[in-house]
């Protein structure tokens, strides 16, 4: 992999924590103790200096980024960066989350180059976040619960001026970080408008409904033979208005979706958002809680996203509109579009074991330049997609 070309600095926690004890000096390290602060299992890793003094001022709006897998987008990053309020001359933390995995953003997000330069000449593949003012990039593997709970753990993610929930196993994310200390970190940080972003799995838990995944991933086919499958878990569970994991009000009444065109992820999306329409006189699903319709307040919402794409969020939905525009590489291979996904009409048929059948799905498709409009769903032309017997009517694409 690409971020594995440069130099990776790394440090585990437990280690850390026995040196400062031995070097009897832990004054700079302004960060709460606990009497378990050793017993919980998770990895630290860190690059540049994360001693430095940072001086950012809090954001005015809050900023968020979904990106849909395969390879990063640089670009997107540095949009992160930025709109946190990180300069050359005030520093600035950039701390990435995930439930497995290694440190191998920390290289790719900090540096400039494979020869781990920092200059202003950012390559191709890198993101060159200290030539922008990062200070540190810090990378925090939280296993379970009891790490997600950790003081130290909350006090590195708590300080961040961006955070990025890295691609793995959503159902890892919902089991292990939902209703701890590191859930109610990221709610906090999200209310200071602190740039959050995650990608694949990442991007899976920033809606206000999420595909949980708690019994392995769903296909296209699966979904819509059958809405209630095994597999087509959903969070929260049963669905409720609150109660879900992170739920940043521009993306409110929305499930997310990643892969979407190389993985064929489309059918699955409509089954998703299906799945949120609540039963009335001419159809619904079971268990749904929205509305079909064009409601910007109730209405069921979905967007897809496609590999090497990121959908840019900013606006505080009150003072300026939540607004996205999408950001690929110079070198994607694919058509990078982002899909916006709302059902005009309740469905017809949605029950366990039955073929979902659904007119009137409305697809709006952002490919280029432009500016979608999330407060109301406006930006791109749309078009229809019917689904008779789990059976598209159309290239959805």
């Amino acid at each position: 992999m690409r971020h594995l070309m440069a130099l990776l600095v790394a440090v585990f926690w437990f280690g850390l924590a026995h040196a400062d004890e031995a070097s009897g000096d832990d004054s700079d390290l302004n960060y709460p103790l606990s009497d378990e602060v050793t017993q919980a299992v998770y990895q630290y890793f860190a690059v540049g200096n994360t001693l430095a003094e940072v001086f950012v001022n809090p954001p005015t709006e809050p900023s968020l980024v979904i990106m849909g897998g395969g390879p990063d987008v640089d670009s997107a990053f540095r949009w992160m960066i930025e709109r946190g309020g990180v300069r050359p001359w005030i520093g600035g933390r950039f701390v990435v989350i995930r439930a497995s995995g290694t440190d191998a953003y920390n290289p790719y997000l900090y540096y400039s180059d494979e020869n781990a330069g920092t200059s202003l000449t950012v390559l191709p593949d890198w993101v060159g976040g200290a030539a922008m003012g990062l200070t540190s990039v810090e990378t925090l593997v939280i296993p379970d619960r009891r790490a997600a709970d950790d003081p130290f753990v909350n006090f590195l993610v708590g300080r961040a001026q961006a955070v990025f929930i890295a691609g793995g196993d959503q159902s890892d994310y919902i089991k292990y970080w939902k209703a701890t200390a590191l859930h109610s970190t990221l709610v906090r940080l999200m209310r200071q408008n602190v740039p959050v972003g995650g990608t694949s799995a990442g991007l899976a838990v920033l809606g206000q409904f999420d595909f949980s995944a708690m019994a392995d991933t769903v296909y296209s086919e699966e979904a819509l033979s059958d809405p209630y499958n095994e597999f087509m878990t959903l969070d929260p569970d049963p669905l409720r208005l609150a109660g879900g994991f992170l739920t940043p009000p521009a993306f409110r009444n929305t499930i997310l979706d990643s892969h979407l065109d190389t993985r064929d992820r489309m059918g699955r999306l409509l089954t998703f958002v299906s799945r949120l329409v609540v039963p009335d006189g001419s159809g619904g699903c079971p268990g749904g809680i929205l509305a079909a319709g064009t409601s910007a307040t109730a209405g069921a919402r979905g967007i897809g996203v496609g590999v090497e794409t990121a959908l840019l969020v900013q606006g505080d939905g009150r003072n300026t509109p939540f607004t996205g525009r999408r950001a690929t590489n110079p070198s994607t291979t694919t058509e990078s579009a982002v899909y916006f996904v709302r059902p005009l009409q309740a469905p017809e048929v949605c029950a366990p074991e039955r073929p979902l059948t659904v007119s009137g799905m409305e697809i709006r498709k952002l490919a280029d330049d432009g500016v979608f409009n999330l407060s109301d769903w406006s930006g791109k032309p749309p078009y229809s997609v019917n689904v008779t017997f789990g059976r598209l009517s159309r290239d959805p694409y």
